[in-house]
């Protein structure tokens, strides 16, 4: 990747156009203006709303405890234009313009925040009653169908599935979960971690059916790959995202592995003046030593500043955070900070068939990632620890009582 300079005392002169009205776009805005940028800034969303929050989409909107999550953001005052219900089209970065439904549109500085899109369940194209649960338009398609407690066959049981079996099961609704894996989370944590988490699908009163795959659905059934037919007035597809970068393709902007803006410490592109944050983009960490491509609302939340401080030619400015996210499922608050795919020693605090526990990753006793159960302590204190580095005592770890910052070596 090639390195990129900015011009100093240039900079409020310029137009930055960010693309993409989420969490990610809209902080990257709020970062200019809150360093002093004083140049024109546009936000260009898909939607035809006001940018909202996503999270509050699996629970409080969904179930009808509240309408929307829209930002708290005076956007008029900010001096940010807002485009919204124009989607990005294509970029031609040797004219700097970007193209939309509305037509072409200029740029000095060009942030790319378009997030991710739902992987959709193959074949159910245009079949009634077959949901996403990634918009605000899906969470209010969805709501009637929770109202009235209909049978509903979840796909997936990742984080989004399993929040939306908790939604619905609080609603009354019948729920069936379906898992091609082994497990619940089977792409996200090791089978030891994840284990205990499928009893907590029998408890609610969900159905989690895993090493099945949805051979078809039919109007008012879901036909498995087992020959078993379950009744579904609605399905619900929570099968994975991908990077929504479909549009660049083709530009001379560089696409990874997984379809990712592949971007660098800085969170720059491939191409002078072009930026990428968010669920789009990938970036190097040089805590983990890895590329990492983070699908979760932290991420979206801190890698604007580090834009923004960039765009302003704050050169130091590198992103390289200790990943975090949480979950609201089945009674449990759940939360993951770090990356444990390098650990060489797992250490348990508590016992996983109790409401509260934790799971701590190890390398070179070094606290890297820990997931914790209904012990939110922990998790503030393992983020810190992780942050800063500091050498573990693996026997004291295992004590639930002790506090992790008691647990030093």
């Amino acid at each position: 990747m090639s390195e990129q300079t900015q011009q100093p005392g240039t900079s409020a002169a310029r137009r930055v156009v960010v693309a993409g009205a989420g969490m990610a776009g809209v902080q990257t805005a709020v970062a200019l203006r809150e360093r002093g940028f004083t140049g024109p800034v546009t936000l260009i969303g898909a939607e035809p709303h006001q940018p909202y929050d996503r999270p509050p989409l699996s629970k409080a909107v969904l179930l009808g405890k509240a309408e929307g999550s829209a930002f708290d953001v005076d956007f008029e005052a900010l001096g940010i234009e807002l485009w919204l219900g124009r989607e990005v089209l294509g970029v031609r970065t040797a004219d700097r313009e970007l193209d939309t439904e509305a037509g072409p549109f200029p740029y000095d500085v060009l942030v790319l925040a378009t997030g991710a899109e739902p992987i959709r369940l193959p074949g159910t194209e245009g079949v009634p009653g077959v949901h996403l649960l990634r918009t605000l338009d899906d969470a209010e398609r969805l709501r009637p169908v929770l109202a009235r407690q209909h049978d509903i066959v979840v796909v997936g049981a990742g984080w989004i599935g399993a929040e939306f079996a908790t939604a619905a099961r609080e609603a009354g609704c019948a729920v069936t979960v379906v898992e091609a894996a082994d497990r619940p989370l089977a792409g996200a944590l090791p089978a030891q971690v994840a284990a205990p988490m499928t009893a907590w699908y029998e408890d609610s009163g969900a159905v989690l059916r895993t090493h099945t795959r949805v051979e078809r659905v039919e109007p008012g059934a879901v036909l498995l790959d087992d020959g078993s037919r379950i009744p579904a007035d609605a399905v619900v597809v929570g099968i994975g995202a991908r990077p929504a970068t479909a549009w660049l393709v083709g530009s001379d902007i560089e696409l990874g592995a997984y379809g990712e803006v592949v971007a660098d410490e800085r969170l720059r592109t491939s191409v002078l003046d072009v930026y990428a944050v968010g669920d789009c983009a990938s970036f190097p960490s040089g805590r983990y030593g890895e590329r990492l491509l983070v699908h979760h609302w932290d991420n979206a939340l801190q890698g604007p500043r580090t834009v923004a401080a960039n765009i302003l030619g704050e050169t130091t400015a590198v992103y390289d955070p200790v990943p975090y996210f949480w979950s609201e499922q089945f009674g449990r608050f759940v939360q993951y900070a770090g990356h444990h795919a390098a650990a060489d020693t797992t250490v348990w605090r508590g016992d996983p068939s109790g409401p509260a526990w934790t799971v701590c990753w190890l390398r070179d006793d070094r606290l890297v990632a820990l997931l914790a159960v209904g012990r939110p302590r922990d998790l503030a204190q393992g983020r810190r620890l992780i942050e800063s580095g500091t050498p573990m005592d693996a026997e004291l770890l295992v004590d639930p009582a002790r506090p992790l910052k008691a647990a030093t070596a």
